[in-house]
């Protein structure tokens, strides 16, 4: 279906891609992986013609129709939605807006300008037809509920709709063009927990082939028939979805490594026969036979190294109080929106909780109350009295960041005692090296901003750690590595993630906001969502049961009232 053969891509900054071959068959779900600025992104522009490739080629047939969804799905906030979807048939829509528009100039017109009017209503309405105007309508209404709206959504405004309904609705444009190949890049990015799930669903029920760039190691564990991984501008394709990949990609390394400690063995073993041999009068012969045979081996390469990634661990955390979080009939709105009503919560010393909830639920602004950013409408959220000190991480660096400050600047203003190499080390295990200290904050990307809040981090010790959406903009190795310095900490860690994986990974405890309550979890990840099947087949048997009581109970007052109408019928015969 499709082919990238020998890609190479130089900038004048430097090489991106060097040798990439792999291919897309039809049934494939590839997913791209590799450390930022790998060339993920790079490889989907060339396969949609945005950029061209400095050597080699991408094979596919002409016809081939490429449906693309980037990390920055483009909706119009004034638009109906099913006005959005009607963008993506450029000219049927402007016919259908002219047939709109003719109408209402037709109410104004005098005589003569009427019968113009309709001779250009008929020809539109020839247009229209002549492009398949209702067959395409009929789609719009089918995408429509594929998408989760309901019909009456349509008339919606698209800026009434969350992030994650926004998504969707990217989502179903692309659909609309019917690709013979779907790109997704970062696909997950900003959605909530129950949006991510209904887009594997939704993803898994195609039979569209597809290639999807994501940070999201369980988005990617849970869709992907093959891992094409980017390593130093080297692809290798692996069979198989993210963790099949991780456990081939260790066994391969342990084998190419043995295999290449075997070659260097005998290698050495016969140079060693070569240098004693080579002058001696019996065995000079020999010894330049060996040596021509050396020549003539083809060399196993030693396995690459690890990519040189993210290196860190929080400071040694004072010790708390037992309570370190109190949450008392807290009650907070935005306008008519109620986050909270009368929940209560007690976060006790070494609690690792992860909150989770739908987009708007209140996640990111209980942590707020919690730090007394914001003051709650009723109720309280504070620290416990003994010895909690806090550390904040927010989910928007531009806003956590003095953009104006260099990265240099940017920590040795925390610890004006430091000298510059100290502050370079800390730097540098952030991977902040030579110039890139000398980069003001507001030319950073999102990943390095995210860097270099952990970093910042790390200069005061605390024992509660904060964390807003802190793997946004990491790449799956950055993420890694936090994920282990949060294993290795001893006080209390409070998260809001999206990112699944990390969450199994580091709590202990999950908290849910649901109906303006806290609903706490006593276990980890897979724990909360045993219980949240459990639950929902629960309510699902009680709903039978309920219906099955209400069908019983109809059929009795049937009985009931037959048999009184019998006796009246009787008593009045």
């Amino acid at each position: 279906m499709l082919r990238l053969e020998k890609i190479t891509k130089v900038y004048p900054t430097g090489e991106v891609l060097r040798d990439v071959t792999w291919e897309v068959k039809p049934g494939n779900r590839i997913g791209l992986v590799g450390v930022n600025g790998a060339g993920k992104s790079t490889q989907l522009k060339i396969i949609m013609g945005e950029i061209e490739p400095t050597t080699g080629s991408v094979i596919r047939p002409n016809e081939l129709h490429i449906g693309y969804l980037n990390q920055e799905f483009e909706v119009d906030p004034r638009r109906t939605v099913r006005e959005e979807f009607w963008t993506v048939f450029k000219e049927a829509n402007a016919v259908q807006k002219k047939l709109a528009e003719i109408p209402i100039q037709m109410e104004s017109a005098n005589p003569d300008e009427l019968d113009g009017l309709i001779k250009a209503l008929d020809r539109e309405q020839r247009k229209f037809e002549a492009l398949n105007g209702y067959g395409l309508e009929s789609k719009i209404e089918r995408i429509l509920p594929e998408m989760g709206f309901h019909n009456d959504d349509g008339e919606r405004l698209v800026s009434s709709f969350s992030g994650g309904w926004q998504m969707r609705m990217g989502l179903g444009k692309v659909m609309l063009k019917a690709p013979d190949l779907l790109l997704l890049d970062e696909p997950t990015n900003h959605l909530d927990l129950e949006t991510i799930e209904w887009l594997e669903s939704y993803l898994k029920g195609l039979t569209t082939p597809m290639v999807i760039v994501s940070h999201d190691r369980e988005f990617l564990d849970r869709l992907c028939t093959h891992i094409v991984e980017t390593e130093r501008g080297v692809s290798t394709t692996y069979l198989g979805n993210y963790s099949t990949y991780l456990a081939q990609k260790a066994e391969a390394k342990v084998a190419q490594q043995a295999t290449f400690d075997r070659q260097q063995k005998e290698i050495a073993k016969q140079q060693t026969f070569v240098d004693r041999f080579r002058a001696s009068a019996t065995r000079s012969t020999q010894a330049k036979s060996r040596e021509k045979q050396l020549d003539k081996i083809e060399l196993v390469e030693a396995p690459i190294s690890d990519v040189k990634g993210l290196q860190f661990k929080f400071p040694p955390a004072p010790r708390s109080g037992r309570e370190v979080v109190q949450i008392n009939e807290l009650t907070h709105t935005y306008g008519d929106n109620i986050l909270f009503l009368g929940a209560d919560l007690l976060i006790e010393r070494g609690d690792r909780i992860a909150f989770v909830g739908p987009n708007g639920a209140g996640k990111s602004t209980l942590l707020r109350l919690i730090m007394g950013i914001e003051t709650p409408v009723e109720g309280d959220a504070t620290l416990g009295e003994h010895n909690v000190i806090p550390s904040y991480f927010e989910q928007n660096q531009a806003e956590a960041l003095d953009l104006n400050k260099t990265v240099m600047a940017t920590i040795h203003d925390e610890v004006p005692k430091w000298t510059n190499e100290e502050v370079r080390s800390l730097l540098g295990r952030f991977l902040f090296s030579g110039d890139m200290v000398r980069k003001s904050v507001t030319s950073l990307s999102g990943g390095e901003k995210a860097r270099l809040a952990l970093a910042k981090m790390l200069l005061a010790p605390a024992n509660l750690l904060i964390l807003d959406e802190p793997t946004n903009h990491l790449d799956i190795p950055a993420k890694e590595m936090l994920e282990s310095a949060l294993k290795n900490y001893d006080g209390t860690v409070l998260t809001v993630s999206h990112d699944r994986f990390f969450i199994s990974q580091v709590a202990n405890k999950i908290v849910e906001i649901r109906e303006g309550e806290l609903r706490l979890y006593r276990g980890d990840y897979n724990y909360y969502l045993d219980k949240i099947a459990q639950e929902k087949e629960r309510a699902k048997l009680e709903k039978l049961e309920a219906e099955r009581a209400a069908k019983a109970a109809a059929k009795r007052k049937k009985q009931t009232e037959k048999q009184k109408a019998k006796a009246s019928s009787k008593k009045k015969r």
